[in-house]
């Protein structure tokens, strides 16, 4: 085959309008040689594909957004974004991506969209992880504070501007509230996606515990209290025996 009058050859060509048109009908010429019906059938595959992964990923934003602004979502998504994932397992994240970066602000867009997706994509990221939530340990839930204790590989502490996992069709806020929310999204060891809503401490605790190497609860717990202004630690200490213990039974830590 030829090259084109630009130097590619034109079969890659091809494939370029091909994809184009596939891609953006209404902004790219049909390529030529191809039968209307036929293109229009791959496209309409490939769209319904695109939509039953990203349907199954983020369902409450489906719920929570009209039909009409759901379809105009998931064409602008497969018209703009460019994927460097192959697979259609890497969807999901790649839509994440494309709200994050190409429709960052979008007028009309629920100011919520982009972190109750990132919330939505966490929960489906736990449930495929290879890594298992921790087996119990007794000295977790008899002596907390002198173990060096670290996070479960399949729990994040996120912060949210948003309530995020109270957003429902009948819930949908504005403006963000004057407080953040803490959550921790965790798999636990039946292999169930929970949340857990947490305070300020809790989840800076969480946050050193993901970083944590050899140093015991007690230590982390009392840099803690002393960085948030506490001069009497021993409150803290006494509230934090009880929630790493609660923790541990959950299989976050």
């Amino acid at each position: 085959m030829q090259p084109s009058e630009t130097g590619t050859p034109a079969f890659i060509e091809t494939q370029r309008a091909f994809s184009a048109y596939i891609r953006d009908p209404h902004n790219n010429p049909m390529p030529a040689d191809v039968q209307p019906q036929r293109i229009a059938m791959y496209r309409e595959l490939l769209s319904n594909n695109i939509d039953s992964f990203l349907s199954n990923a983020f369902p409450i934003i489906k719920e929570t957004l009209d039909s009409r602004y759901w379809q105009t979502l998931i064409d602008d998504f497969f018209a703009r974004h460019r994927s460097s994932s192959p697979y259609f397992s890497g969807v999901p994240e790649e839509f994440l991506d494309y709200l994050a970066k190409e429709r960052a602000d979008m007028p009309g867009d629920p100011p919520f969209l982009l972190e109750l997706a990132h919330y939505e994509w966490v929960e489906m990221a736990l449930a495929i992880a290879e890594e298992e939530a921790p087996e119990p340990d007794a000295d977790k839930l008899e002596k907390p504070l002198d173990t060096c204790i670290r996070l479960s590989p399949v729990a994040w502490p996120l912060a949210y501007r948003f309530p995020v996992h109270r957003i429902a069709c009948d819930n949908q806020p504005l403006q963000a509230p004057a407080d953040p929310t803490y959550l921790a999204v965790y798999r636990n060891r039946e292999d169930e996606v929970l949340f857990l809503e947490l305070n300020n401490l809790t989840y800076r605790l969480l946050q050193r515990l993901s970083e944590n190497h050899n140093e015991t609860a007690r230590a982390i717990l009392g840099n803690l209290a002393l960085e948030m202004g506490y001069t009497d630690i021993n409150p803290i200490l006494k509230h934090g025996a009880t929630l790493l213990t609660d923790l541990a039974e959950r299989g976050i830590v």
